[in-house]
Parts: structure tokens; sequence; C-alpha cells
């Protein structure tokens, strides 16, 4: 088998670690978790300045949980998942101040064999996933461009795009994955709105994702409904867009391995409702993402572009993104990266950050 990013997993193996709460032993409990450390500089669009930086999680959020499960016979197990991201550069819990402190997954539910997993809490959301899985560099908030398109703000003169409303997990969820059939696995997401008299306000959605060989593909959906103030996960803040009504997401992934190199393509639509704002009205926004991951050496070769146009009855504007980067294996559970990430807003000045890290995981 090729060495890809994230070489300890395939794609099939990385969406079960999300989905599953279950541990291989027919009972017990398991402390499991990452460390990710770069030193580099970062730029925004249209800040102008540089800041050099020693922050965690360059190629992926730092994190720690503990999951564990138990047998009650039948092909039945109860499960568990704790889990909690952090920041090796200063020790604080969660992914910015104010993050709450098991914020990637804290859910209990049943898995069974024959009839699939529910899960009940705050869940990742099949959105999510597809999202991270058909780009090469995964869910790096750093260096990941399919990542900056698709959970990050960003404006331009006339229009603001509030990227996806509702963050990487739900609270007050309930999750539903199917049995694996084929290669092929459902999930379900709904969101409680938790608003007495408005059973209308929710969040609710799914994806499919295939996998059969060298070839694996993916659709999801999501629609947003309540908690509508647009959140920046890069800053912990709320936006300054207000009145969002209804934000509609899909997206659409695939790849192939063809051992010499492996392809990845994405496309996706996001249609935020808007009203009593500035800019009012709809803003839609269509993504475009290719990308490559070249095997050299004991690692890869990542490479990624995204392209992004952004409107509303107002006006318009486009996003070109593209990272490149060198994963190297020191272990199974060790390895170091070195990346660029350049970053172009039409008619802002545009963004750059380069690094270099060491991740391990346990």
């Amino acid at each position: 088998m090729s060495k890809h990013y994230k070489p300890a997993f395939k794609l099939a193996a990385i969406a079960a670690v999300l989905y599953s709460g279950a541990t291989l032993a027919q009972s017990g409990v398991t402390l499991y978790g990452q460390a990710d450390m770069f030193i580099g500089g970062i730029k925004s669009p249209g800040t102008g300045e540089r800041a050099f930086v020693a922050n965690s999680g360059g190629m992926q959020t730092s994190y720690w949980g503990i999951k564990g499960s138990e047998d009650l016979g039948a092909g039945t197990r109860a499960i568990f998942d704790l889990n909690a991201f952090y920041r090796t550069d200063n020790g604080r819990v969660g992914r910015f101040d104010g993050d709450s402190m098991f914020s990637r997954n804290a859910f209990v539910g049943l898995e069974n064999n024959t009839y699939g997993t529910l899960k009940l809490g705050r869940n990742t959301t099949p959105y999510f996933v597809s999202t991270i899985l058909f780009n090469p560099l995964i869910d790096s908030y750093v260096f990941s461009p399919m990542v900056f398109h698709t959970y990050f703000t960003a404006s331009a003169p006339g229009v603001y795009d509030p990227g996806i409303i509702g963050d990487s997990g739900w609270n007050n969820s309930v999750l539903y994955s199917t049995p694996t059939w084929g290669g092929l696995t459902a999930n379900f997401i709904y969101g409680l709105g938790e608003n007495a008299g408005n059973y209308s306000q929710n969040k609710w959605g799914g994806n499919v994702t295939y996998f059969s060989g060298d070839f694996a593909a993916t659709l999801a959906f999501q629609q947003v409904k309540f908690d509508n103030t647009p959140f920046d996960i890069a800053t912990g803040n709320n936006s300054l867009l207000t009145g969002v009504s209804k934000q509609s997401a899909v997206q659409a992934g695939l790849s192939y391995d063809f051992k010499i190199v492996k392809l990845f393509a994405q496309g996706q639509y996001i249609k935020t409702s808007v009203s009593g704002a500035v800019p009012s009205g709809d803003i839609k926004k269509t993504t475009g993402q290719v990308g490559a991951s070249v095997p050299v050496g004991a690692g890869a070769v990542l490479a990624t572009y995204a392209y992004g146009k952004t409107d509303n009855a107002i006006s318009d504007f486009k996003r070109n993104t593209f990272a490149l980067a060198y994963d190297y294996n020191l272990s199974k559970r060790t390895d170091v990266y070195a990346a660029y990430f350049y970053d172009k807003i039409v008619g802002v000045e545009h963004g750059d950050s380069f690094g270099v890290g060491i991740r391990h995981k346990f």
C-alpha cells in the first residue's frame, strides 16, 4: 500500500475513528489523542502584517479523549466518547478561549452489528467528515484550503461569506450510522433546537460514504435553522452578520489511489438566507477543490487547490487558495511536516502562512 498523508489509516479507517465510540475489546476504557505543534508565520488576507508563532495544531488540531464500550450481548455494545481539544502552545482547553471542554465529541450510545449505531450528545457532523476525508490536507485549520473555504468567514467589499454555520460538531444532537454494506455507509444527524414553542428551529443533515478498493466517494447535505449567528472558528467569535434565517449546504467528493499518486476532488454549494443585515439577501457560495498526495520516501508530498465564488444581490468575490506540504513519518505514531499556504481574495491583499511542525498520536 502506498504511503499517503495519515499513513496509518485509510479513508475508511479515519471515518470509523470519527464515528465510532467503541474500543476493540469487549469491554473497557481507552485514553487516546494527539499533540501537534508548529513554528512558522501567519498572515491573513487583508491584514498586511505577519505574525511569527509557535502554535498548536498545524497539521491537525491537538486533542485527547476517553472512550469505551461494554458488551451487552446479542451483538450490542454500550459506547461513550468524551473528546476534548487543547492547545499545546499554552496548555489551555479548547480550540480558543471559551470553547467547551469536550467540544470534539461528547456522547453516549448503543452500537449493534446488524442495526447500526445511535449516539446522543455532542456529535461530529457528517458534513464535516465528508469535508476532511476528500482533500489531502484533511482537517488542518492552518494549511487546508478546503477547510478555509468551508469553515472560516471571509469578506470583500459588498459581500460577506459566513462559511458553514453550526461548527464541526452539534450540541443536543442524535446521530445514527448504518452498518456498512459493500463499502457503503450512511450517517444521519438531527440537532434539537430546544426552543419552547418553536419546533421548526433545528439542524439536520447527513452523508453517504463509499469505499471500494482504491476508490472512495461521498455525498453530504446539511440545513441549519437555529443558532444562526455565524461563528468564526478561527477566532472563537460570532461574526458581524445577523438576521440569518436558514443555511443549506451540499457537497460531493471523490478520491482514487493510483499508487504513484492519490487524487482528490470536491464540489460544494452553500446558500445562506439573510434579512435585515448588510449585505442583505441570499449569500451563495460555490467551491471546488482538487488535490494530490504523492508518496516520496517515508512520507508524502501533499498539494491542493481550491476555488470559491461568493455573491449576493449587491456584489460578489472570488477566492483562490492553494497549499503545498511534505509530511514525513518518523514512525507509525509520529510525523514531522513542512507546509506553505496561500490565500487570495479578489480586492483584498493576499494572505499566506508557512510552518514546520511535529505531530504525535497516543
